[in-house]
Order: structure tokens, then sequence, then C-alpha cells
């Protein structure tokens, strides 16, 4: 079992790094514009549950999540100085309550009420991101999207304990970069 754990949680790392470097090339060639806020609060998602995960045994299948903070956080920091637009009231909702998700895991001490909270606001931390997408679909990169829900995919094989601590985030990973990708191609093709 620690063999196939092992290399599923290698292949979440290899599928993520192909679907980041196909967004990071249409960055760079202008083609993809990310909204900050949406990859920083994801960024401070991630990295919350990443240590929830890691509370509730989530072994191999966490590295996905591990990968994902960090890769979201570069993201953030390139698009706040590429990215020109303004802050907006969902930006700060969605990004106080990124930060409030980790205070409400030390005072309340419970992981999956954390893990629950987050999902909710990377739900509204994805709203940006879909709205963008849905009126400009050529400005966002569905491969990275589709790949990243393959990545949250296998991440759910790889985990080392399944309860909703460990499996609920890579379920909703799935669900919004499918939802996401199934979006950008069928706006593209009615465009």
């Amino acid at each position: 079992m620690f063999q196939y754990a092992t290399i599923l949680g290698f292949s979440t790392i290899a599928i993520g790094l192909i679907s980041y470097s196909f967004y990071f090339r249409d960055l760079f060639k202008g083609k993809t514009r990310p909204d900050p806020f949406s990859w920083l609060i994801w960024s401070i998602l991630a990295g919350t549950i990443f240590f929830a995960q890691l509370s509730r045994g989530g072994g191999t299948g966490t590295w996905a999540t591990a990968l994902t903070a960090v890769v979201c956080f570069v993201i953030a920091v390139v698009a706040f100085f590429w990215n020109k637009s303004s802050i907006k009231v969902i930006d700060q909702v969605s990004l106080v309550g990124a930060f409030s998700g980790i205070g409400i895991w030390q005072y309340t001490e419970d992981p999956l009420f954390t893990v629950l909270i987050a999902i909710g606001i990377g739900i509204l931390g994805f709203i940006p991101t879909f709205k963008k997408a849905f009126y400009r679909p050529y400005e966002e990169t569905a491969t990275t999207y589709f790949l990243n829900g393959l990545k949250f995919a296998v991440a759910f094989a790889a985990l080392g304990a399944f309860n909703p601590v460990t499996y609920l985030y890579p379920v909703s990973m799935v669900l919004m970069n499918t939802s996401l990708t199934g979006m950008i191609v069928l706006r593209r093709k009615f465009l």
C-alpha cells in the first residue's frame, strides 16, 4: 500500500507541475490574466487545508494540496504586479474569510469545521475567476483547470486516511476545476 500511495502522491506533483506549466506559459505570453485575489485566497486556503489534512492522516494525498498552496501564491504575486484591476468587495470578503479560517481552526481546534469553511470561502474565491472566464474565456487556461481536477482526483486516491477532513477538499477541487473547464470550453465554442 505504501508504494501505491507514494506513486500516486508523486503523480499528483507531476500532474500539478504540468498543469501549471501551461498556465505560466500562457501567463507570460499575456494570454492568461489571473485574478490576483482568487489566487491569493486559494493559496491561503490550500495551505490551511494542507495542515488540516496532515492532522488527520492525509499522507501522500496531501502533496497536491501543498503544491497548490505554493504555486497559487506565486501566481498571486505575479498577478498583483501585472494585473491592474481594482479591489472589489467580493475580493475583500473572500480574503477576510480565508484568513478567518485559520483563526477558526485555532479557536475551535476542529479541522473539519475549518475545512468546511475553507471550501465555502474557496468557492467565493473562485467566483471572480469564474466570472472573468465567463466573459473573457480566452484569458484563462482551460488545460490547467482540467489537469488540476485530474490532480485532485488522483490525490483523493492517494490519501492515507479517508475522513471528511482529508477527502472533502480534493472532491471540491475536482468539482470546481472541472466545472470551470467545462464553462471555458463551452464559452469559447459559442463566442
